[in-house]
């Protein structure tokens, strides 16, 4: 019965009676999703387990502070987008290892392979060249899959708006890759 509830209902029936109960199911709904979006911020599948650990603890104990001026998924996207902005923030101030590692040491010797290897590298350097918040845009649409209104209301913008610049910066990177392949 508590799984057929929306993430607001539940929260609103189920957190001041059955915490745990809540908590549990809210977390199963989730818990893949937010794994997945450390994982597109740090690039690295401990720091994405730590991180994911992290934010539900969090997310537990600021649980009955949730006012649903938005919706539970919305809210707990940015704090996990936060967190992880935050943590990789701190790494980069102590001079600690860096996130980014070569992912693609192993090469396939086949020529479709590396054709395949070589298109992944330019997309990633178009990539790279994006303002932070393009990059997460992209990445908050294409890698986490949130609504285009989601994402307007994580940023507190107009859907239109969300649009425009999900259009200006595949634009952008198709333009880097397209410039990158004729090189």
């Amino acid at each position: 019965m508590i799984v057929s509830l929306t993430d607001e209902e539940m929260i609103r029936q189920c957190l001041p009676t059955q915490p745990n109960q809540c908590f549990e199911t809210l977390y199963n709904r989730y818990v893949g999703k937010v794994y997945q979006r450390c994982l597109s911020m740090t690039k690295d599948t401990e720091k994405a387990e730590d991180f994911t650990h992290d934010i539900f603890l969090k997310v537990f104990d600021k649980l009955n502070a949730f006012q649903q001026r938005s919706s539970f998924s919305t809210w707990l996207y940015s704090i996990a987008y936060n967190y992880c902005a935050d943590q990789l923030r701190l790494a980069k101030r102590f001079n600690t290892t860096g996130i980014t590692e070569n992912l693609d040491q192993y090469v396939d010797e086949s020529q479709e392979a590396q054709l395949h290897e070589e298109s992944i590298l330019m997309v990633k350097q178009a990539m790279e060249t994006l303002s932070h918040k393009e990059r997460s845009l992209l990445r908050l649409k294409y890698e986490d899959g949130l609504s285009i209104e989601e994402i307007a209301q994580l940023y507190d913008i107009k859907p239109s708006a969300v649009k425009m610049r999900l259009k200006r910066s595949r634009e952008k990177v198709q333009h880097l890759y397209t410039r990158q392949a004729v090189d």
